[in-house]
């Protein structure tokens, strides 16, 4: 039972303070660390969900099914995000389809790694 002097608790939502361009724009700090380059621009980020309560899952990729340090980019995902006001949990989701190819790039990526 809650003391008649305590302040009533809303049941609202509150607005999550981030987009999802403000995600992908934190994810440019995590970089694949075999080729140099930051995820976002390698194409391997696919999707940011934001739930209302400011839950976020990332869908992604790896350059390659068998990548030895995919475990260190998603821990790099993870602590890209964490000081994100409002952030509540952050879940990465590993897919293989569609398979990552390097048409996937932007085109600065293409132009750091002498791609045209």
């Amino acid at each position: 039972m809650e003391r008649a002097d305590a302040p009533a608790r809303e049941n609202k939502t509150m607005a999550v303070a981030f987009t999802r361009d403000d995600v992908r724009e934190g994810l440019k700090q995590v970089y694949d660390p075999e080729i140099g380059i930051n995820i976002v621009d390698l194409g391997l980020v696919y999707d940011a969900d934001i739930s209302e309560g400011g839950d976020v899952l990332v869908t992604m990729t790896l350059t390659s099914l068998g990548c030895p340090l995919g475990p260190v980019i998603v821990q790099e995902v993870q602590t890209a995000l964490r000081d994100f006001q409002g952030i509540g949990d952050i879940d990465v989701k590993l897919v293989w389809s569609p398979p990552w190819t390097p048409d996937m790039m932007s085109e600065d990526a293409k132009d750091e790694l002498g791609m045209w």
